[in-house]
């Protein structure tokens, strides 16, 4: 910085401007504070200069005097082409880079010297979070042509410290154990290499020091603070001691509770909602949750930007807390438009029908809710956001964005199961539950196995209707083959198909209507059993039947896949038509709640309710009609379809791989006219990997189940009884990969009879697209 002339005072007549490469003359122009005609002294052209230094632009700013041209001689600050960083493991190169930015270092920008100390203890800190101390950071400075300069930092990462200790002072009301398991943190112990809740993190000590308060605070500790933290480095950097300090205060009691501030709707209906009572122990929580409340039942009158605070004012006196909840409802607001985003393969028309928020109505947080449930029940999306923006210039508007992140909506799969009784079973199947982006499903699949084969081809339409209407197709040709490893010997060839209508009865429940045709053929072998040889002398061994099927369904699961609250249950009723020589009914139960317990911990119980009978005095359930239970639908350990009751062979019985008669062999499976099944399911959290609820499930499970034949048939000669029913406990796991789903189990049959026939793992696996 210079003025390069004498201080004598003159009109300047022009100005010149030399040195400048990159800066624009304008910008010089526009931060200059002299003009041509203005009269100066060393004073104004000093003031100039440190104008021009401001801007950040120049190195070095010279003035001289050429007569009456006041001319400016600039030096510029070289300019950040590029930002090399090297060594970074645990911090991506985004988060870095973006951090430098926040401390005054981009590529594209003008190099501040001054800065580069700033930005390496900015690096450091970044570091420092992390629990890495010893953490070293170089940074250097490589001229390149043209007046540019290249940014190369080398980070040698140190190792997280690791938690030697955790102490606290001034804890009375609960022992320091109990504070140590409201935190993540942990001092190092025999699973830390698994878990890695040793490592120390300053965001996870301000979290562990917020869920102490918390806990304080919800026992009526109103009154509690924190002293002081501090946490204390061995010189090695390797392990640190934290020492927590506190003062707990008195139990606070609520002494009186009321409703202050502009309430839009009456009193009465807002009341009920508070939680937290005269004469209880003041409860942070309780209170929080009496805010939430109201400021939802304000929200679904359209005041979505409702401010609702409840605030304690305390008595040291008599240990009292008078809770005052200030209601502040702000402006009442109207969707102008609702926006879609990332919906890359789905329609806008899917999402925008499941919106029960509409664009030009009132906001209303209810809606909002309803509609984000019914996205992620769709089973399309990862994840789905519903987010809301004020209108600039406007009070009384917002605009609602539906943000989606799309997952695997179909699938090309197979599936593969093993046993030393029946080897492989295969099945192939293709599905979309998602056609081209309209929402529509379509399905065809294919099993074979030594007990069976089916085909089937399958399309719905869920908005058949614009008011919600389905209609959907199916046909399907399923066969049965001679296995003596389990089902009985007889040949089934069915086919036929229906036509399917779903009705919406409320936003959680529906009923549907199917009608369909079947033709059903059958054939017996060598070594039939004698139920099937009866049902086929009584009735013949073919059948057209007229199949109408009636169900009611509710749902109100939080996902479509995976979900961890919520329950659905589905009631169905499958009748012929009397006009068919043969008639039966069966009726089907299927329910299952989802219980969370704590974090991602949660219950799953499921039960599955079958009967059936003949109708019009034609007989029994046809036995091709019959409920079976085993495999890893239902009791997983257990062999697909053969927990069930069973029927003698014909005699003479002859071994098809001997070619021996047997004099007593073993009974074969028919199935039952009912059937009872149910699961307990404890849901695991998957450590160590995010969003894991999402996409991955761990269950260890109690598997129950049987099928029953409640019409005594003499040619039904184990029919167990409920004291006999099957159980299985054991694990599993599910994971929504990209290409596609895998579910895997390993059960432990408990209560097994001598012919149950196991199959200890299981799995599935499919390919997604």
């Amino acid at each position: 910085m210079a003025w390069a002339q004498d201080s004598t005072t003159f009109v300047v007549k022009d100005i010149r401007l030399e040195g400048l490469a990159r800066v624009p003359t304008t910008e010089v122009y526009a931060a200059l504070t002299i003009n041509a005609g203005d009269s100066v002294d060393a004073q104004r052209i000093a003031d100039s200069i440190r104008s021009l230094f401001k801007t950040g632009d120049f190195e070095d700013v010279r003035v001289s005097r050429d007569g009456d041209v006041l001319v400016y001689h600039f030096a510029e600050r070289p300019y950040i082409t590029k930002i090399n960083l090297k060594g970074n493991k645990s911090i991506d190169k985004e988060n870095l880079l973006k951090g430098l930015k926040q401390a005054g270092l981009s590529e594209g920008s003008v190099l501040e010297r001054s800065t580069l100390d700033h930005v390496k203890q900015e690096l450091q800190n970044q570091y420092i979070a992390q629990g890495r101390y010893a953490t070293e950071i170089d940074v250097e400075t490589a001229a390149r042509t043209r007046n540019r300069v290249e940014i190369n930092i080398t980070i040698r990462e140190g190792s997280v410290a690791s938690i030697h200790s955790i102490s606290f002072v001034g804890n009375k009301a609960f022992d320091s154990q109990t504070l140590l398991d409201q935190m993540q943190l942990k001092v190092h112990h025999f699973l830390s290499f698994i878990k890695s809740d040793d490592k120390y993190s300053r965001e996870k000590l301000r979290g562990d020091l917020d869920r102490i308060k918390s806990y304080y605070l919800d026992r009526g500790y109103a009154g509690f603070k924190f002293a002081s933290t501090q946490v204390t480095l061995t010189p090695d950097h390797k392990q640190v001691f934290i020492e927590i300090n506190m003062h707990e205060g008195s139990v606070y009691k609520v002494s009186s509770v009321k409703l202050v501030g502009d309430l839009p709707v009456p009193e009465d209906q807002l009341l009920p909602l508070i939680l937290i009572h005269k004469g209880q122990v003041f409860s942070q929580q309780l209170l929080t949750a009496s805010d939430d409340l109201i400021a939802k039942r304000i929200g679904n009158d359209g005041y979505v930007f409702a401010d609702v605070n409840g605030q304690p004012t305390l008595n040291d006196a008599d240990k009292t807390a008078a809770v005052t909840i200030y209601v502040n409802s702000q402006e009442r607001v109207y969707v102008r438009r609702i926006q879609m985003k990332g919906n890359n393969k789905t329609d806008d028309e899917v999402i925008r029908r499941e919106m029960r928020q509409f664009e030009s109505a009132l906001a209303s947080n209810d809606r909002m809710d309803i509609s984000k449930q019914r996205l992620e029940r769709l089973g399309y999306f990862k994840t789905v956001k519903i987010e809301k923006d004020r209108v600039p210039g406007s009070n009384d508007l917002v605009d609602l964005t539906s943000t989606v992140e799309e997952q695997p909506s179909g699938s090309i799969g197979a599936s593969i199961g093993y046993s030393q009784a029946v080897g492989l079973t295969l099945s192939a199947n293709v599905s979309q539950n998602n056609v081209f982006g309209t929402g529509n499903t379509a399905s065809f699949g294919i099993t074979r196995n030594q007990i069976s084969q089916s085909a089937n081809i399958s399309y719905t339409n869920p908005y058949f209707t614009d008011d919600g209407v389905s209609r959907g197709f199916t046909i399907y040709n399923n066969r049965t083959f001679d296995s003596y490893l389990s089902i009985t010997t007889y040949w089934t060839n069915s086919v036929g198909g229906n036509v399917n209508f779903s009705y919406p009865i409320d936003e959680t429940e529906n009923i549907s209507f199917s009608l369909g045709l079947d033709h059903t053929q059958i054939e017996i072998g060598n070594m039939p059993a004698l139920e099937v040889v009866n049902y086929i002398n009584q009735n013949g061994s073919q059948a057209n039947t007229e199949v109408n099927t009636i169900a009611w369904s509710r749902s109100t699961l939080n996902r479509g896949m995976f979900p961890d609250r919520g329950a659905s249950q589905s009631l169905s009723l499958e009748m012929t038509a009397p006009v068919t020589p043969v008639n039966y009914y069966k009726l089907t139960y299927d329910g299952q709640l989802f219980v969370p317990i704590s974090g991602e911990w949660v219950l799953r119980f499921h039960t599955l309710l079958g009967y059936g009978d003949g109708l019009f005095g034609t007989g029994h359930l046809p036995f091709y009609k019959n409920f079976f239970t085993g495999g890893i639908g239902s009791l997983r350990g257990y062999l697909d379809y053969t927990v069930a009751p069973r029927s003698p062979y014909m005699l003479p019985y002859v071994d098809p791989t001997t070619g021996q008669a047997v004099s007593d062999p073993m009974p074969s499976v028919v199935g039952g006219n009912a059937v009872m099944d149910g699961t307990m399911e404890l849901v695991v959290p998957m450590p160590f990997i995010k969003e894991a609820a999402t996409s991955m499930r761990t269950t260890v499970f109690l598997d129950a189940g049987q099928a029953f034949d409640t019409f005594s048939s003499p040619y039904i000669v184990d029919n167990p009884p409920l004291s006999a029913i099957r159980y299985s406990l054991g694990i599993g796991f599910s994971w929504l990969t990209p290409i596609g789903p895998l579910t895997f189990s390993v059960a432990k049959p408990l209560h097994s009879q001598p012919d149950d026939q196991h199959q200890i793992f299981q799995f599935t696996i499919g390919q997604g697209f």
